[in-house]
């Protein structure tokens, strides 16, 4: 019988696992900082349990690329964090903050499950999916347990099963608009509430990096989260409906510096990433009009912010470059 693990590795393979050690690198590096300034008790624990998961990831995929020949990725080192350094956030936020990891990472091992075929890396995304699925629960029981966890809003649940049966529905500029469905309501708050979390990350991140220009565009992204708060939470109070909390007041006030402005731009770079796909999954789940063209009028400028800091990265050397297909002109120059 064929030994499936003998197949090379598909660009859909190569992809999901490079970007899978990079992200792991940056997760034992912000993990191990969060372990070593971590006061709550029960908070401990979870952080332990991440950081060594991300550690058995690296190892496994370690030796995936070994077999392969393929250059293990840089990712981040020890290099990237400085664990002297002060507490930067609450353990409350640290908590949310692995919630959110664990929201990406769930749908990160999804969107690889459904492009790979060896059946080693799909053992291994799976196993990344379920400890994605573990940490989500480890995080909520937590935060319930605590009163951190908020929930989105609650609306009435219906009388009677409806169609929709004129265009009014649609409509969202002239005229009377139709209430909020629950689908729009639920992408309004992922947005406000993801947009507070990059805030408060950012807020920190841009009190401890180290050049001007790294904390500007940090600067930057702060005035867009607010921005985006704004916006998205106005359209859930117009229907009386509440907005998430903000997270500012869990950054502390220390300036030293904990990780490297390289990790550092990397990881907002990867939040602008998620961020744009979410405006575009709501934009596409948001029918009436005004909310869906304001998801629409975001991406552009969301995705020019991701720009600039794709050029702050390349002009100090800090992106890694993933695997590419073969310039087939190139090689026939010869």
């Amino acid at each position: 019988m064929e030994n499936k693990t003998n197949i090379r590795l598909t660009a859909a393979e190569m992809s999901c696992l490079w970007t899978q050690f990079i992200n792991d690198t940056l997760a034992v590096c912000v993990n191990t900082h969060f372990l070593n300034k971590v006061e709550d008790n029960e908070v401990s624990p979870i952080i332990e349990w991440t950081l060594n998961e991300a550690k058995n990831n690296l190892s496994i995929m370690n030796d995936i690329f070994t077999k392969e020949k393929f250059p293990l990725p840089i990712g981040f080192t020890e290099q990237d964090v400085n664990t002297q350094a002060p507490k930067l956030f609450s353990d409350t936020f640290v908590i949310m903050y692995l919630r959110q990891m664990s929201i990406l990472a769930m749908a990160a091992s999804s969107a690889a499950l459904g492009l790979v075929t060896r059946p080693d890396v799909v053992a291994f995304h799976k196993r990344v999916l379920a400890k994605g699925v573990e940490l989500q629960d480890k995080t909520r029981e937590l935060m319930l347990i605590q009163g951190t966890y908020v929930r989105p809003p609650y609306i009435s649940t219906p009388d009677k099963v409806d169609f929709v049966e004129r265009e009014q529905f649609l409509a969202g500029f002239f005229g009377k608009k139709r209430a909020l469905t629950s689908v729009e309501v639920t992408h309004l708050f992922l947005n406000i509430q993801t947009n507070a979390i990059g805030k408060a990350l950012i807020t920190g991140f841009a009190q401890t990096a180290k050049t001007d220009e790294v904390k500007q565009y940090l600067l930057r992204g702060k005035e867009l989260s607010q921005k985006y708060i704004d916006i998205f939470s106005n359209f859930l109070i117009k229907e009386d409906l509440p907005a998430p909390m903000s997270w500012d007041s869990s950054v502390t006030d220390s300036t030293s510096s904990v990780f490297s402005d390289k990790l550092i731009m990397f990881h907002i770079s990867a939040m602008i990433a998620a961020g744009v796909g979410n405006f575009g999954m709501a934009m596409a789940a948001s029918p009436r009009k005004d909310l869906g063209l304001k998801y629409a009028s975001l991406i552009p400028e969301i995705s020019l912010y991701a720009e600039d800091g794709a050029k702050i990265m390349i002009k100090h050397g800090w992106m890694e470059e993933p695997p590419q297909a073969d310039d087939r002109k190139d090689l026939s120059k010869g």
